[in-house]
């Protein structure tokens, strides 16, 4: 289902009439996305920004990043006038401000003074991302607290330059990780992140594993030769990332309902992938769905655990089949794949994905269940993102908002509607915007990222 207002915003006419009558409608802004596989210059035709204070840590490696994804550079600032930026002027389609420098209060203001000169040259849709030192990776009081400002900096950025399509995003620099922010700068700089504003997202070496991999190069056909398993890939999210992944060169082997056979099959015949019918609420899904992948030796590099259930009833109401059945489907089959696949037929450095949600950050009513399962997945995806860290293999949840999708489209109209409107970017995202930060995350480069939940949620006011 599409949003009424979103498809006004597209309608030039439209727009006419409104602003001649004079009616008091917000339009969201069309956002940009990109569709197809990744480019060997991502950020060709941007003009980036540069900024940062004293005893900036990452600048030269940004800045290094950018020029390689095709990006014209210029800057302003202490850190800039030492590399010898041109401090050119005009529009901008990205600012990157360093603050992995940041100790004091003083710091913080020289963090405005950059962007209170600086903000007005953003175009639409412009991207704006702050790299920050960790807070809690500081022996100092003072410098903790500057570090975690520019959490609440950032977020109140990013709604702030909302309603132009514009988004503001925070990196955290581990000690350490400073080669490793290439992936997260390319993909938040680029359209792709469409729908991720106000978010964090912490780059360190943890899971770098024995092989370092170079985080410079262009990503292009990176999962060429990658095995990637999707549950729930016939619709909506799983069918996007499943067209994504192939993209991108992974072989698909896409799970799915044996009452879904047509569609999956339908899909797979066009991304070159294999369908797997299994339901997985039989009791004995996950042995049967493992030894499929044993008998024809396949061995797997990204694990998408994207299938899931709503059963909603405030709890007083709830049956407890809805009850089991969310607890299974959306959390102990997960449990339970992980354990099969861990010793035997997950690849060293692989990547694995869990389909959280901002309620399960935020809860909501009548969704005791499934929040339940959500928020378990978060502290699941951390405990795994140690646990394998030293194979080089990552685990991270992707926090969807308000996604228009079957499952959403069947929420009350008022809710619909309030949700949309609830967030920097005043409507909903696509499952083409999920895909993208599954791609992104499932990419070889993307070793620096792991254990972490990110929100892909346009900012959403609830659980942001």
């Amino acid at each position: 289902m599409s949003d009424f207002l979103v498809d006004l915003s597209a309608n030039r006419s439209a727009q006419k009439v409104i602003k001649t009558l004079g009616l008091p409608l917000s339009l969201p802004p069309v956002l940009e996305r990109t569709p197809g596989p990744l480019a060997a210059y991502p950020l060709h035709s941007q003009r980036v920004l540069f900024g940062g204070g004293d005893g900036t840590k990452a600048f030269e490696v940004a800045l290094d990043i950018a020029r390689a994804a095709g990006a014209s550079t210029f800057g302003t600032g202490p850190a800039a006038e030492t590399l010898g930026l041109a401090d050119a002027s005009g529009r901008c389609s990205a600012i990157v401000y360093d603050a992995t420098g940041a100790q004091s209060i003083d710091d913080l203001r020289t963090l405005y003074t950059f962007f209170h000169a600086t903000l007005g040259s953003l175009d639409r849709h412009g991207r704006v991302v702050v790299l920050g030192p960790d807070p809690e990776g500081t022996r100092s009081a003072q410098a903790s607290a500057v570090g975690r400002a520019l959490d609440g900096f950032v977020r109140s950025l990013a709604k702030e330059i909302g309603r132009k399509g514009a988004t503001a995003n925070r990196v955290v620099v581990e000690k350490g990780g400073e080669p490793h922010i290439g992936p997260a700068l390319r993909y938040l700089l680029s359209p792709r992140s469409a729908f991720v504003s106000g978010q964090t997202l912490h780059v360190g070496k943890q899971a770098v594993g024995r092989k370092p991999i170079d985080t410079t190069a262009p990503d292009v056909r990176a999962l060429e030769g990658k095995v990637a398993l999707i549950t729930g890939a016939a619709r909506g999210i799983g069918e996007a990332t499943a067209r994504r992944l192939a993209e991108e060169g992974a072989q698909v082997l896409a799970v799915d309902r044996p009452s879904e056979a047509e569609r999956l099959q339908r899909l797979c015949d066009e991304i070159g992938g294999v369908p797997i019918l299994q339901d997985l609420l039989e009791a004995n899904a996950v042995p049967a769905l493992v030894q499929s992948l044993r008998a024809d030796n396949r061995g797997l590099d990204i694990v998408v655990h994207n299938a899931g259930v709503t059963r909603d009833k405030t709890i007083a109401r709830m049956k407890p089949d809805a009850w089991d059945m969310v607890l299974r489907i959306n959390l102990g089959v997960i449990l339970e794949l992980d354990e099969a696949i861990e010793e035997e037929l997950l690849h060293d450095n692989a990547r694995v994905l869990y389909l959280s949600s901002v309620g399960g950050i935020a809860g909501n009513p009548g969704q005791t269940n499934y929040a339940a399962t959500k928020a378990a997945l978060i502290a699941y995806a951390a405990q795994r993102g140690r646990a394998w860290a030293k194979a080089g293999t990552t685990a991270n949840a992707i926090a969807p908002g308000l996604i228009e999708t079957p499952m959403t489209a069947a929420m009350p109209a008022m809710i619909r509607q309030a949700a949309r409107r609830l967030s920097n970017l005043n409507q909903g995202g696509l499952p083409e915007d999920i895909a993208e930060a599954i791609t992104f995350l499932s990419l070889p480069s993307s070793q620096g990222i792991t254990g972490q939940t990110l929100r892909v949620c346009g900012g959403a006011l609830v659980g942001a």
